[in-house]
């Protein structure tokens, strides 16, 4: 009897052995089958690194096209007392405007024409500088302790300068002409031909007209560039010969029906081409542009 009480009590305690063992292996969590987050999210991310190749089409299409456009409205620059930027209309505009004031002093005092208007264009910037709108001096020339006239204060190599103010602009040229005519400095320049300009320009710097090296180059190529040594040629007379293709302002036979575009702020001979479906090259032959330079408010041939 009590054999028997013994094995049956050893076989309930080998029986909740098994059952613990049991337990113990099938419910113990596993970390990696329980956790929420996928295994592939907890790898640490790649940086991005944007290259060429990720910007998008419309950027590089565009910086292309400002670049174009701003090719196609470059201006002359001219450079002395004042740095303005000009047209080539306008450059034409103020050579018709005062040629004549030109040739008189040219008559008058034996200065040719061509360096006065050449001077005249680069120191005043065809006209367009402050001191030329301000005060009518298309020379830059300062009063000097002769000088009782009007004055106006500029700062130029020196900070609030006096500088010689006139009435009209025609006072201006002519006492271009007696600054030159009554300064010893200048004599040696009346000893040359009248029509040698070249010469002109050179003998102007060397005499201490003008401080910048560059002057008599700068002068000599606005004379050639707009053959204003011919207005030298007709004061003395003779048969006038290019140097270099003609620049001049052809005449355009304007008509009611001629279509026509007025310049705004903003536009370039390549957005007009752009709008009217027409090139610049041929925009500039019909309206006999040297260049690709506009001005506000000036009116093109479209068509």
């Amino acid at each position: 009897m009590i054999k028997k009480l013994f094995l049956l009590l050893l076989m309930i305690v080998v029986a909740s052995c098994g059952t613990n063992k049991s337990v113990v292996r099938t419910t113990k969590p596993d970390p990696r089958k329980t956790t929420n987050t996928p295994v592939v999210q907890r790898v640490k991310k790649p940086i991005y690194r944007p290259t060429s190749q990720n910007k998008p089409e419309t950027v590089v299409q565009k910086t292309t096209s400002g670049s174009s456009e701003n090719n196609a409205s470059e201006s002359v620059v001219l450079e002395a007392t004042t740095r303005v930027k000009v047209t080539t209309q306008m450059v034409l505009a103020y050579i018709d405007k005062y040629n004549k004031v030109a040739k008189d002093n040219m008559v008058r005092t034996g200065i040719p024409a061509s360096i006065t208007l050449g001077q005249a264009i680069l120191e005043s910037g065809a006209g367009t500088g402050p001191l030329s709108v301000q005060a009518n001096n298309h020379f830059g020339i300062k009063c000097h302790k002769e000088w009782t006239g009007p004055s106006i204060s500029y700062t130029d190599d020196e900070e609030n300068e006096c500088f010689r103010k006139y009435q009209d602009p025609s006072e201006s040229f002519r006492d271009h002409s007696f600054f030159l005519t009554s300064r010893p400095r200048y004599e040696s320049l009346f000893q040359l031909e009248k029509d040698d300009y070249k010469e002109w320009a050179k003998g102007l710097k060397a005499a201490g007209y003008a401080t910048d090296p560059k002057y008599p180059d700068k002068l000599i190529a606005l004379i050639e560039r707009y053959q204003l040594n011919k207005y030298d040629a007709e004061v003395l007379g003779k048969d006038f010969v290019a140097s270099m293709p003609v620049i001049a302002k052809k005449e355009i036979a304007y008509t009611e029906d001629t279509p026509k575009y007025t310049v705004v702020k903003g536009d370039t001979l390549y957005s007009i081409s752009k709008k009217f479906n027409i090139s610049i090259d041929e925009l500039k032959k019909k309206n006999n542009l040297i260049d690709n330079t506009l001005s506000l408010g000036q009116s093109i041939i479209v068509k």
